[in-house]
């Protein structure tokens, strides 16, 4: 066995399985023994401007981001066979590209704020340092594998044919290390980065993302009444002394 062969098997073929093992068991961990830390330890009352741009930007393109990855690694080319390949090939490019931009522009805005408002500053952690060390690059790679992967600059790369068979081959427990190996450097080097976020994921505020308040929405209203004539906040205001017993 070669060097480079030994190098495939523990990058295609043991990291994947590393990750999951270690993102599952870490996130059982986390919600057993730390639920007060498990929240985004919010910083919205120290500044509102900046991150009624910056959160809808990065979370809406974060979303689109996944259901992209979700359909384009998950779903077999051949059950969207039905839709031309040159069409399906330009919405991926277009979506993608917009999903990327606004992630990384939410992200960079989310940074610039968190550096330059004091009260956010003071707030942030070393673990949320490294945590966006490894969430921006992962989308900057994710761009950089749209724009030389979708024949923007340079040609054009189907990763359904192996990026996507290998991974899909992973859940089967029979990882196609050759169809990774083969892939272009951009899509290796994007899915290392992608499997480290997952590493760090259960051990950071990242964890939030799987905290969805579902329970609001069946939640009963809540009711509220009105006290009467005696409560203060219903009469208008009067000057001088009220007589006590009225």
């Amino acid at each position: 066995m070669t060097e480079s062969t030994t190098v495939q098997i523990l990058l295609w073929a043991v990291l994947p399985y590393v990750t999951i093992a270690v993102f599952a068991v870490g996130m059982i961990w986390r919600y057993r023994y730390d639920k007060f830390g498990w929240t985004t330890r919010s910083s919205q009352l120290y500044e509102r401007n900046l991150i009624r741009i910056a959160s809808p930007l990065f979370h809406i393109g974060i979303l689109a981001v996944v259901i992209g990855h979700v359909i384009g690694l998950v779903i077999p080319e051949q059950w969207t066979g039905w839709a031309p390949e040159a069409a399906y090939h330009a919405m991926a490019v277009v979506l993608g590209v917009i999903a990327g931009v606004c992630t990384l522009t939410g992200i960079v805005l989310l940074i610039y704020r968190r550096r330059t408002v004091g009260p956010v500053f003071s707030a942030t952690t070393k673990n949320d340092k490294f945590m966006y060390v490894f969430l921006v690059a992962a989308i900057c790679l994710g761009l950089v594998t749209t724009f030389y992967g979708s024949g923007i600059f340079g040609p054009a790369y189907n990763y359904r044919d192996t990026v996507a068979v290998w991974f899909r081959s992973i859940f089967y427990l029979n990882p196609q290390i050759q169809d990774m190996a083969e892939s272009p450097a951009s899509y290796q080097v994007h899915a290392i980065a992608g499997m480290l976020l997952f590493i760090i994921w259960p051990f950071t505020r990242l964890v939030h993302a799987f905290s969805a308040p579902l329970g609001y929405v069946f939640r009963p209203y809540v009711v509220y009444r009105d006290r009467g004539p005696h409560d203060p906040g219903s009469r208008p205001e009067r000057r001088g002394w009220e007589r006590v017993g009225r």
